[in-house]
């Protein structure tokens, strides 16, 4: 009896030993291999790679400092969109009455974007457009997030409570001219160079829907600048669908119903939009995403309330109170730690089924890691976040041992290009995929 509790303790102790020894040993590598990089020197740094199955930390680094986490901050988007959209977003909500409608749009970022084939949403308003009242939404924020920067107006589409061609102009190449989507803004558009030879390019006006054709030693091959819009639904986003439509539209500013009168009407799957808006690191969806689980959960599409309300719900486990201001990322003022993304991709990872997580986070080579962590494809799943001199990466890793590791890194105020901080990371992760 003795022996056998002898046995026992001496096969306790060995794999304790061994378990220390591999945490060792990624301690070594990370500090050795990684911390040590002279890309590194000026820069803050927080890094924390965490094993669900055993609870445990394999490596910490100033994992509770708070970092800027750029488009990192679309995981919170994410998960805040699982949670509470359900498997269909909400093109719009609308009460029957016969055959008369009243329509409510959601903040729905899909309606005729030219990425979604299918359009379920503009062909109810085709066919019904006569019998039609459009309500005004329950709208109450502002075209541009808090924080973020002046000169990204030719970058970053708006917010809207209507957006409609992805609150982008489209300017498409067409014999010697242009084609201009939607066709409302051919007015707009001044022609100050000459079109014939093919070397022009397209300006926009930064303070107002003022569009030039200027001279450029390249080839016009099409290009696209977001609108200005306004909060306002009858200023502009309906002119633009009667424009569309080719018929006058009935507007009012509200009607006296009950709230639970309005029916939601389905216009796209959930992690359709989810993984476009993962892989590419757009912008403009997560904006609109967040505004829309707003008007679901809170009744309005109020971005600063619906944070508010979510980091006292869905995210009042967060181990680090955080500063979130917007859906994207784009703000300089959003603030994060790594232990907090631990714990949001934790709750994904315990909430929904693995193989949708693994479609909607881009993986190796794939997305905004494309040309990066090539001959890993499955072994990674992680979204990316880039601002100057900040970068982040969170997500998933699963080791050649069969280890199923959660990590974030997060990079501020380096002084290196972005470049070089991404294949130190992929030199860590990767390393850890095999050696792990």
């Amino acid at each position: 009896m003795n022996r056998i509790f002898f046995y026992i303790v001496c096969c306790f102790l060995f794999l304790t030993a061994c378990k220390v020894q591999k945490q060792s040993q990624l301690s070594i590598q990370v500090n050795q291999s990684f911390l040590s990089k002279p890309e590194f020197a000026p820069a803050h740094i927080g890094i924390s790679i965490y094993n669900p199955a055993t609870n445990q930390f394999l490596f910490d680094h100033q994992s509770e400092k708070y970092f800027i986490p750029a488009s990192n901050t679309k995981i919170l988007t994410c998960y805040a969109a699982l949670k509470n959209l359900g498997d269909s977003i909400v093109g719009f909500e609308y009460i029957s009455d016969s055959n008369q409608f009243s329509v409510r749009f959601t903040g729905d970022p899909t309606f005729l974007h030219p990425d979604f084939n299918s359009q379920k949403s503009f062909q109810f308003l085709q066919q019904n457009a006569a019998n039609i009242t459009f309500v005004a939404p329950r709208w109450n924020a502002s075209p541009m997030g808090n924080g973020w920067a002046w000169n990204d107006y030719d970058f970053m589409p708006e917010r809207s409570p209507m957006p409609i061609y992805g609150n982008m102009v489209w300017f498409n190449k067409k014999g010697n001219g242009v084609q201009i989507i939607p066709k409302a803004f051919k007015d707009s558009l001044v022609i100050f160079s000459s079109m014939q030879n093919g070397f022009f390019d397209i300006a926009r006006d930064l303070h107002q829907n003022h569009f030039q054709v200027v001279k450029s030693n390249t080839k016009f091959n099409g290009t696209y600048f977001p609108f200005l819009v306004n909060k306002e639904l009858d200023a502009l986003s309906l002119p633009l669908l009667e424009d569309t439509l080719n018929r006058v539209l009935h507007y009012a500013s509200q009607l006296a119903v009950e709230s639970n009168a309005w029916k939601p009407f389905y216009s796209q799957s959930t992690d359709s939009l989810l993984s476009m808006m993962m892989h590419r690191s757009d912008n403009f969806f997560a904006e609109q995403l967040l505004l829309m689980v707003a008007n679901q959960k809170i009744g309005s599409m109020d971005d600063e309330k619906m944070i508010d309300s979510l980091l006292k719900s869905d995210f009042n486990g967060l181990p680090n109170k955080p500063r979130w201001v917007d859906g994207s990322g784009l703000s300089r003022y959003n603030l994060m730690t790594p232990r907090n993304f631990i714990w949001i991709l934790s709750q994904l990872k315990k909430e929904f089924s693995w193989d949708r997580i693994k479609a909607i986070f881009p993986t190796a080579n794939e997305g905004t890691l494309a040309g990066l962590y090539k001959g890993y494809e499955g072994k990674i799943f992680a979204k990316t976040g880039t601002l100057s001199n900040h970068i982040a990466l969170s997500g998933y890793l699963s080791t050649n041992s069969g280890k199923e590791l959660i990590f974030s890194i997060m990079v501020n105020a380096h002084q290196s290009s972005s470049s070089a901080i991404r294949k130190n990371m992929e030199a860590l992760l990767t390393n850890i995929i095999n050696q792990f």
